[in-house]
This record gives structure tokens, C-alpha cells and sequence, in this order.
């Protein structure tokens, strides 16, 4: 079983932003608004609920986590906080999260945690006891999973284009 090691998971969420920023800033809006259907989400509504989860979630869990342990269970998380927002053009998106995720990183740095403090406690709202290591261990799958939708959503966009291809891109398969 492999332990969240912080060393080791801060690269991975430094890079999420220049990753996203690379790949999408140049794309033309048929990428970006491509979903999977209705009620599904498209790249903009992902890049929106990352920056609602720098704002909301990673860094304000962790503290929670150290002021509160087990004694007050974690704020909800808002999974669509972001549909609520006013819509802003896909560079300030792109800015917003680079330098919220900067702010994050910073944050948690100066909190100087380390390994004997990942065992420590909290109440989740839904799946009771969790340790900070877990939680941290997830803000790093997260960002894996919604580079996956992304790569998903647009992949999807050709799926017709590709032809008897499509046996062989895993990416165009249902989960």
C-alpha cells in the first residue's frame, strides 16, 4: 500500500495548471463546449470546478482538519458551486486557477506538516472518519480525474469521425 507522501504529490498538483494551460488556451470553443450529454460536463465546467475546490475545498479542509480533528465534521463541498458562477473567458479561467493553485501550495507549505500529521483526523460529511493523508491523497487523484474527463469530453467530440477506429481508443469506451 503506497502512503501519501507530500514530496511526492506536490510536482503532480503544481503541474495541473501549466498541463490544462498548455493544452486549452489555443483551442476553439467546439473543444471546450464539446460535453457527454445532458447533464454531463464540458471543459469550462471542469476548469470551473477546480477553482471552486482551491477556493472551498483542499486548503480550507486542511485546516479544518488541524483547528477541529474529529470535533466538527468538514463543511459540505458544493460539487456544482461552479454552475452558479458568472461565466468568464477561458484565459481568466486559466489565470484563476494557476494562481489559486499557487496559493494553495504556498498555504499549505507554510503550515510545515509533515508525515505524522497526514495520520491525523477529521469527520467527512459523508464517509465518516478520514485522515488528512486521505484527504490530501485525493486532492491529487482529483486533478488526475478531471485531466481524464477532459481528455474524455473532447475525445468523445469525434467519436463518429473516427470510424471502425473506435474499437481500439479506450478513451471512447464507456467506463
Amino acid at each position: 500500500m503506497t502512503t501519501f507522501d507530500w514530496s511526492e504529490a506536490k510536482p503532480l498538483l503544481a503541474a495541473t495548471p501549466g498541463v490544462l494551460t498548455a493544452w486549452l488556451r489555443d483551442l476553439p470553443s467546439p473543444w471546450l463546449d464539446a460535453d457527454e450529454g445532458a447533464g454531463t460536463w464540458n471543459v469550462r465546467t471542469v476548469l470551473g470546478h477546480l477553482i471552486e475546490g482551491e477556493l472551498h475545498d483542499w486548503l480550507p479542509r486542511v485546516r479544518h482538519v488541524l483547528q477541529h480533528g474529529e470535533a466538527l465534521p468538514f463543511p459540505p463541498f458544493d460539487r456544482f458551486s461552479q454552475l452558479r458562477r458568472e461565466p468568464r473567458s477561458l484565459a481568466q479561467m486559466l489565470a484563476e486557477f494557476a494562481t489559486f493553485r499557487l496559493q494553495s501550495l504556498a498555504g499549505f507549505e507554510a503550515l510545515r506538516l509533515g508525515p505524522a500529521d497526514f495520520a491525523r483526523t477529521s469527520r467527512h460529511p459523508e464517509f465518516g472518519v478520514v485522515t488528512l493523508g486521505q484527504h490530501l491523497a485525493t486532492w491529487v487523484v482529483h486533478d488526475q480525474s478531471h485531466l481524464t474527463q477532459v481528455a474524455r469530453v473532447m475525445a468523445k467530440r469525434y467519436a463518429a469521425a473516427v470510424g471502425p477506429w473506435q474499437a481500439y481508443l479506450r478513451v471512447l469506451r464507456p467506463l
